[in-house]
């Protein structure tokens, strides 16, 4: 386990509309202002990383980097990127492009697996969706992070993904109404896929569910990708 010491964290959240990122320090309370630019999704990853080098700028002193992407990603290389629209994505070394562009030690892991580090409690098998841009998925046993599935891009409803039917396009294509029958029926479907003990609901559009949830579940703020950062390092 690495000692955290009194390390400030850079966190950077990459979603598929949005760029975003603040300094934390080691009790994930954020220093700066969160700071945002439009993703540029469809450009190259170099332009990608020019955006967030650009974006950081402002932020001042840290002494590490910790970063939330929207696909699968392992030791720093990604090898899915279905909401950023460029084929280039597919195993480049992101990590090793901040680390360059940025001068301090990065880790990356997926965007949903982070902020679930920041809400779990560490007990029994906790899951994490989001409900944003597209669905992402985060699972955890006894506070340890599972390796990622990508459930977001498995069958759902009629040869439609969960990221088809759920992601933000959907709910403004068909209303708040069905998109939320959905949504019920997705955590049904998680629940028997993983018997989990809580699952957390972060995401933008976590706020528009408008059924009752069950007392296992909790919907958690959209800053917990930001302060998971700082647990990525404690890993």
């Amino acid at each position: 386990m690495v000692d955290v010491g009194h390390k400030l964290t850079l966190a950077i959240d990459i979603g598929g509309t949005g760029l975003k990122a603040s300094v934390v320090d080691e009790g994930a309370r954020m220093l700066t202002d969160r700071v945002r630019v439009p993703t540029p999704v469809g450009a190259p990853p170099a332009k990608l990383v020019e955006a967030l080098a650009g974006l950081v700028a402002p932020l001042g002193a840290f002494d590490r980097i910790a970063v939330g992407f929207p696909g699968v990603v392992r030791n720093g290389r990604v090898l899915t990127a279905a909401n950023l629209g460029n084929d280039k994505w597919i195993g480049f070394d992101l990590a090793q492009a901040l680390e360059t562009a940025l001068a301090k030690p990065v880790r990356v892991a997926n965007d949903a697996d982070l902020q679930g580090l920041a809400v779990i409690a560490g007990k029994g098998v906790e899951m994490v969706i989001t409900l944003g841009t597209g669905f992402g998925t985060g699972l955890y046993l006894d506070g340890r992070l599972a390796p990622h599935l990508e459930i977001a891009h498995h069958p759902f409803r009629h040869g439609e993904t969960y990221d088809q039917q759920l992601g933000n396009a959907a709910r403004k294509e068909i209303g708040s109404g069905r998109w939320n029958k959905r949504v019920e029926k997705a955590i049904g479907n998680m629940r028997r896929l993983t018997s989990f003990d809580h699952l957390f609901i972060g995401g933008g559009n976590a706020k528009k569910i408008d059924f009752t949830l069950a007392s296992d579940i909790t919907i958690v703020s959209n800053e917990a990708g930001m302060e998971g950062g700082v647990a990525l390092w404690r890993s």
